[in-house]
């Protein structure tokens, strides 16, 4: 799999990078770390990491800005190489490494994006408390309804796409800063006309490390969604 690339953004991560890394070597893949100047020295240990294993590159970032504008950055530098799947990931182990190449695969018998969700026949979550299923479920039934799709999971961020996908995408006209961004290039990829798979996953809540999520960030999920139909019903997506 030395054609698929995992972004892999990181935020005050250093006691899952070592870890997280050491788990996907065995895969095959190639892993750029996306840090955004973690005040906790994570960048400085990607780098260390980056230094002894061959198949880790590191993009310094010089500030947090989110993680859509992470992954934007991420997207450019592996469409400045030869990647031909290009994956998004977290680093806190709620995705398990051994699915990586279930999303590759996926997409290599023909899905031009493969995302794995928690809300097919056999996904699932692990860990959560009954609200936290219900804001999670509902957040994703709400974004189905108002879009008007039939993907279950549009907030999840396990994904790969194939290189294409996002070579059609327009990357700058893509706003979203926090777990929209998950809605809105899903979304934008079933504009387009490209076909998206869901790959049952069970989503397991990290053990290290404290959760991103914020009031900002369920509240832009909230409002972006109207928006991006919008958009779309204006033509202007």
């Amino acid at each position: 799999m030395s054609r698929a690339l995992v972004c892999l953004p990181t935020y005050n991560e250093r006691e899952n990078l070592e870890r997280m890394l050491r788990a996907l070597a065995p895969l095959g893949v190639r892993v750029l770390v996306i840090d955004d100047n973690s005040p906790d020295g994570t960048g400085a240990i990607a780098d260390e990491l980056a230094a002894e294993l061959d198949f880790v590159s590191v993009l310094h970032r010089p500030q947090k800005q989110g993680l859509g504008p992470a992954y934007l950055a991420g997207f450019r530098e592996a469409l400045a190489g030869d990647a031909e799947y290009i994956l998004e990931m977290d680093c806190d182990f709620s995705h398990n490494p051994e699915d990586v190449p279930r999303l590759v695969q996926a997409c290599a018998d023909g899905a031009d994006v493969a995302l794995g969700s928690r809300y097919v026949p056999g996904g699932a979550t692990e860990d959560w408390g009954r609200g936290r299923r219900i804001v999670s479920a509902g957040g994703s039934l709400y974004a189905r309804t108002l879009l008007g799709i039939g993907v279950r999971d549009l907030t999840g961020g396990f994904k790969c796409f194939r290189r294409e996908v996002l070579e059609q995408l327009d990357l700058d006209a893509i706003r979203s800063r926090g777990y929209a961004f998950q809605i809105e290039t899903t979304y934008r990829a079933i504009r387009a006309g490209f076909r998206v798979t869901e790959v049952p996953i069970v989503f397991a809540d990290r053990t290290h490390g404290a959760s991103k999520m914020s009031r900002s960030i369920f509240l832009e999920a909230v409002k972006r969604v109207p928006a991006l139909r919008l958009a779309a019903l204006t033509g202007r997506l």
